[in-house]
C-alpha cells in the first residue's frame, strides 16, 4: 500500500467516525447504501417500465415522480438524486446523456455502461443525436419524430419509459419485463419482441 492509499483510508474512516459520533449516519447505514446500489441493476427499471405499461396509475405516478415510483416497487432511493422519466411518444424520442461526467440513475438501473462515461458518447449525442444512435446501436428514428437529448445531473437522474412495442398485448409484467433492456431506458434502443 502507498502513502496515498493509506492517506486516503484514514480520510475516510475520519469521516465516517465524525460522521457517526455526529448521529448524522451510522456505519451500518453507510453499508447498507454500498450493498444496496452495488446489487441495483437495469432489471429494477425494467419492472418499472413493465408496470407503466400494464397499469395506468402506476403510469402516471412514474411519470410525475420517478422516485415515488421506484419506492413503491421496492427500490430503495434515500439519499438518492431525485427521478424523473421520460416519456418516449410516437412524436417524441428521448436519449438520455451527462455532459459533464456519467451521473445516472444507479437506483434502479445499476451502474453505468462504460460507454456512457466516454466524451465520444456524451460529444456526439449533443452534436447529432440520430446520427449516434444509427451508427453505434442501430436505433433508426424516422425523421418524423423529434429527438430530445436530455442532460442527466448530479441534482436530477433521468431515465426513459420506452414506447411499448406492438404484439405485446396480454403479456403480464414479468414477461415485458424481460424484453426491457438498459439502453431503452437511456433511449440508445428501443424495445423489441
Amino acid at each position: 500500500m502507498n502513502i496515498l492509499e493509506t492517506d486516503s483510508a484514514r480520510l475516510l474512516t475520519a469521516v465516517r467516525t465524525l460522521l457517526e459520533q455526529k448521529g448524522i449516519v451510522s456505519t451500518a447505514e453507510v453499508m447498507e447504501r454500498m450493498a444496496t446500489t452495488d446489487a441495483a441493476n437495469p432489471g429494477q427499471g425494467g419492472r418499472m417500465v413493465a408496470k407503466a405499461w400494464v397499469d395506468p396509475a402506476y403510469r402516471a405516478l412514474l411519470l410525475s415522480d420517478g422516485t415515488k415510483a421506484a419506492e413503491a416497487l421496492g427500490i430503495m432511493m434515500r439519499g438518492m438524486p431525485p427521478l424523473g422519466v421520460l416519456e418516449n411518444t410516437p412524436e417524441v424520442h428521448n436519449l438520455v446523456v451527462c455532459t459533464l461526467c456519467s451521473c445516472y440513475p444507479r437506483a434502479v438501473l445499476g451502474y453505468p455502461p462504460f460507454w456512457y462515461k466516454s466524451a465520444s458518447f456524451r460529444a456526439r449525442a449533443v452534436r447529432d443525436p440520430r446520427e449516434l444512435l444509427a451508427s453505434e446501436w442501430k436505433t433508426v428514428i424516422p425523421d418524423a419524430v423529434k429527438v430530445r437529448v436530455v442532460d442527466s445531473t448530479a441534482d436530477y437522474r433521468w431515465m426513459v419509459l420506452p414506447v411499448r412495442p406492438a404484439g405485446t398485448e396480454g403479456w403480464d409484467e414479468a414477461r415485458l419485463a424481460r424484453i426491457v433492456r438498459e439502453g431503452d431506458m437511456i433511449g440508445v434502443t428501443v424495445p423489441g419482441i
